[in-house]
Formats: structure tokens, C-alpha cells, sequence
């Protein structure tokens, strides 16, 4: 069990250091409305650019602290909640603009990993 917790830690955060240092000019199927880079997304979402480099910093960071969280596990419970808390925020705001589901199954999924990886940690 121990293995796969650490495994799902690794996908968590190199998810999210995918999304955001290397796809976020990218087009992709599940971003928000008709959006083509995380910035059009954001503004989808009636976000500035601002709000978008905040949740980048904080999302990145809350990701390198679970990858740590490998080998201090002190880091890893709290790294996984922040990073439920946006991943619930981000299918909140699939919603809000009508997205289909279907644009909300990573943010869902990643969201229940998050939540998996926190209530496991120790």
C-alpha cells in the first residue's frame, strides 16, 4: 500500500507540474469553455491574470512539497489538501461556466487522489 501511495504522489504532482510549467500555453481537451492556454481559460473563468499566477505559485508549490513528500512525510498530507482544495475549486468553475463533465474528469480525478493521498498519509 505504501508503494502505491507514493506512486499516486508522483502522478499528482507531475500532473500538475505538467499542466503548469510545461501545457499552460498548450491547447488542451479539457480546458475551460473554448479556451486554448491556461490564461484563456482563466479569463473564461472571469479570472485575471493576477488570480492565475497566484494559484500557478501556489499549485506548483503545493506540488514539489508532495513530490518531497516522498522522502519528508511531513509534507505530503498537508501538500495533498491544498492541492484537493484547487482541484475542487477547478471543477467548481467547470461547472459554474457549463463546461460538460467530461472537461471536469481531471480536475474530479486528481481531486480524489488528492483526498486519497491526504487521509493516508501519515
Amino acid at each position: 500500500m505504501h508503494s502505491v501511495l507514493l506512486a499516486v504522489q508522483v502522478v499528482i504532482a507531475l500532473s500538475i507540474l505538467n499542466v503548469w510549467l510545461l501545457r499552460r500555453s498548450q491547447p488542451s481537451p479539457w480546458r475551460g469553455g473554448n479556451s486554448a492556454t491556461l490564461r484563456e481559460e482563466f479569463a473564461v473563468y472571469g479570472l485575471g491574470p493576477v488570480v492565475m499566477t497566484a494559484v500557478g505559485v501556489l499549485k506548483v508549490t503545493a506540488a514539489v512539497a508532495l513530490l518531497a513528500g516522498v522522502w519528508m512525510k511531513d509534507l505530503a498530507r498537508p501538500a495533498a489538501f491544498v492541492l484537493a482544495l484547487f482541484m475542487l475549486a477547478a471543477v467548481v468553475m467547470h461547472v459554474r461556466v457549463g463546461d460538460p463533465a467530461k472537461k471536469s474528469l481531471p480536475a474530479a480525478t486528481l481531486l480524489t487522489l488528492c483526498v486519497c493521498v491526504g487521509w493516508l498519509s501519515s
